[in-house]
């Protein structure tokens, strides 16, 4: 029976008990004094500067004639004022990280770790995911924070494009404050921050260096449909050579349950996985209830599924186990789901300025623009980021074999659940073992997996006549872009569906879990 692609979603979200926040301690950096290196223009005298360091209560800890220069200790807010201080050429912290070598050792987040994500930035053919296009389907991108640009020095954004399809959403960004979370697990990168932030390399994503498109379906209270996100993955597919999209991030589920071989939103990511588009998705935080993975698209026996572990906010592997709320079990079609987990309890990521993320858990917010939140909606990205490292080291890599390897790879949680291990992929790959997944499943009937074109002709909803956007890169591609009007929106009684949004009731974001 055809379905319309009517009902809900809710995101993949749970947040963390305020106690349990006390894991990963807010840190005071923003009151502690940096030690940096100041350089002086040719000719000038170090003089002045010197005085003006004592002055503010600092002090000089050595002098560098060799750049005209000294070294000083001194308050996040004294070494900006100095940077402008006549005759200073600059004043940069003290220990900068070369790009080429991530110093993991800073960082204050465990998942890097606990998915071997730092192994595969500083193996001898590092991976960090650079080039890599990965669409975020979601709430949007606060693209223009600075864990987001190309490097410190060139701060264009790494969000290249942004398309907003949701007919509510009135402007570009993220009121919500879900889609940045997701997108700086995926490829935040602290480094890019100034040398004068104090939390400069304490923060970054599994891959740090790739590139995200913004496919903002919410309106701007964070709510969306399933129509909304059938139109975020046909964008997804139509600009995926122009952009660079390789994966796909869904943090994301209908509130319907239904089979994959009728539900719409599974069709989609089908039709998206054999156009080649790596397609993971979160699992959802139902825990072990009948239902827990019947819900699309994480339910598609084709696309990566993801659960969600719990790293104890230690580096120590041995600790990892599977969080309770993790949704894992059966479809309705008989399809055991998740095919892997990440971590997903506590996660630390990137707060988007003014979003609602920050006043629904005040005390999980921390210095610096992050903020600490959990569920499968933060284990997905972790395998999306995952997925970027090989496709970076290994472009002519299928979406089956992308799976294939990341499954096959995994390391053993207890209970011999799979846990990501995405330098285990990496040195798969180079050993030249790369087994394909997927083989034998039946595609959704309206699917052909040889094209990955729909059969409209069969289903109740249509494909939509977009038309080419124009711009570069960087454009805004607004819902005015796009004709909507093709698409069926009606029951099997001819009523138009309702657009009526989710309530946030629905998703899986308690903040007192």
């Amino acid at each position: 029976m055809n379905q319309t692609p009517k009902g809900r979603i809710r995101w993949a979200v749970t947040a963390l008990a305020v106690a349990a926040c006390a894991v990963l301690p807010s840190t005071a950096a923003a009151a502690e004094r940096a030690k940096v290196i100041v350089q002086m223009e040719s000719g000038a005298s170090a003089a002045s500067a010197i005085a003006q360091v004592r002055d503010s209560g600092g002090s000089i800890t050595g002098k560098l004639a060799i750049i005209n220069g000294f070294g000083a200790e001194l308050s996040a807010d004294a070494a900006a004022r100095l940077a402008k201080a006549d005759g200073v050429k600059a004043v940069t912290r003290d220990g900068a990280v070369e790009p080429q070598d991530v110093k993991a050792s800073d960082l204050l987040t465990a998942y890097p770790f606990s998915t071997t994500a730092t192994q595969s930035w500083n193996a001898s053919l590092p991976a960090t995911g650079k080039g890599v296009g990965v669409a975020v389907i979601d709430t949007g991108i606060a693209g223009d924070l600075a864990d987001f640009r190309v490097s410190q020095s060139d701060t264009r954004s790494r969000v290249v494009a942004t398309a907003r399809i949701n007919p509510g959403s009135t402007k570009a960004g993220d009121q919500y404050g879900h889609g940045t979370h997701v997108a700086g697990i995926i490829a935040g990168n602290s480094f890019n921050r100034s040398s004068l932030d104090l939390l400069r390399g304490k923060y970054a994503g599994i891959a740090p260096d790739a590139n995200l498109i913004d496919v903002k379906v919410s309106d701007d209270d964070g709510n969306a449909t399933v129509l909304d996100v059938l139109y975020g993955l046909q964008f997804a597919v139509d600009f995926k050579d122009q952009l660079g999209i390789r994966v796909v991030n869904l943090s994301l589920e209908s509130t319907v349950p239904q089979s994959y071989k009728v539900d719409p939103l599974d069709a989609a990511v089908e039709a998206a996985w054999f156009k080649g588009l790596v397609v993971v998705a979160a699992a959802g935080n139902r825990g072990v209830a009948a239902d827990a993975v019947s819900y699309a698209p994480g339910n598609d026996p084709f696309v990566l599924s993801v659960g969600g572990t719990d790293d104890a906010g230690t580096r120590n592997l041995s600790d990892d186990a599977l969080a309770s709320w993790s949704a894992r079990g059966v479809t309705q079609d008989g399809i055991a789901k998740p095919e892997i987990n990440a971590p997903g309890a506590r996660i630390v990521s990137n707060l988007a300025p003014g979003s609602a993320f920050g006043s629904m858990c005040p005390t999980c917010v921390l210095t610096g623009g992050m903020i600490r939140a959990g569920g499968t909606s933060m284990a997905a990205p972790m395998v999306a980021g995952a997925a970027a490292l090989l496709l970076e080291r290994y472009p002519n890599l299928t979406p089956n074999q992308v799976k294939g390897v990341l499954v096959e790879s995994a390391r053993s949680l207890p209970g011999g659940l799979p846990g990501l291990d995405t330098y285990g992929a990496l040195k798969r790959v180079e050993a030249g073992n790369v087994p394909v997944a997927n083989q034998g499943l039946t595609p959704n009937p309206l699917v052909s997996a040889a094209t990955g074109e729909i059969d409209y002709s069969r289903s109740s909803w249509s494909r939509s006549s977009w038309s080419s956007a124009t711009g570069s890169q960087s454009a805004d591609w607004s819902r005015s872009s796009w004709s909507r009007s093709s698409w069926s929106s009606t029951d099997s009684s001819g009523v138009e569906t309702s657009r009526s949004s989710w309530s946030r009731s629905s998703w899986s974001t308690s903040w007192t879990k």
